[in-house]
């Protein structure tokens, strides 16, 4: 619960991260106006002076959402480092990985991907990432990191499906350790043709 007394663009800001919080939970149906007024502190017409109604509203926090995971996956995949590396530092930062991933975790919402408005944040994200991760990997092999075979749009696919498949594995199982099995696999077959040719010595 916040706190009263808060400016027009407080209210909105925790209705917006209310709605991101109770979407990660309990999905779209699950989310009610109600639930998000409590969450946020909020009195019960602030929602409707801000927004439109609850679609207006979780589109502004799936949006928020969408841009926090980019951010956070830019940072890393932009950073310092080789490709190899900068890949390695994607799938091994730190996650709350029984929670699941927050856009992950939208496109299993049949309420969402229903709505073309709705899912066209998630959709973006998931390119710009699989776009993004694509680009590393034919740096890589521009650099003789990775084979010449490789196809870096089919391995930023593998990536983004084993990160999202590991998170559903982990929670299925109650432990993180199926996401970081598939990791610890993914690397191992990633890992630069050096790295290979000096364990086979």
């Amino acid at each position: 619960m916040y706190s009263e007394g808060m400016s027009a663009s407080d209210t909105s800001e925790r209705l917006i991260e209310s709605t991101r919080e109770l979407l990660w939970e309990r999905g779209y149906v699950g989310t009610s106006p109600k639930a998000i007024l409590e969450r946020a502190g909020a009195g019960q017409g602030s929602m409707y002076h801000h927004f439109k109604g609850k679609p207006d509203l979780a589109l502004a926090a799936i949006r928020r959402t969408a841009e926090e995971m980019r951010a956070t996956a830019a940072g890393v995949l932009d950073g310092p480092g080789t490709p190899y590396e900068r890949i390695e530092a994607y799938l091994r930062r730190e996650r709350d990985v029984l929670r699941g991933c927050p856009v992950g975790r939208l496109t299993m919402d049949p309420d969402v991907i229903a709505s073309d408005e709705l899912r066209a944040p998630v959709d973006e994200t998931l390119d710009w990432l699989r776009e993004r991760l694509a680009g590393i990997v034919e740096e890589g092999k521009e650099r003789g990191q990775f084979a010449s075979g490789l196809d870096g749009e089919s391995i930023a696919a593998t990536i983004v499906a084993t990160v999202q498949g590991g998170y559903v594995l982990a929670r299925a199982s109650g432990s993180p350790t199926a996401f970081d099995v598939g990791v610890r696999g993914l690397l191992s077959l990633l890992a630069p043709r050096q790295d290979q040719d000096q364990d086979q010595d």
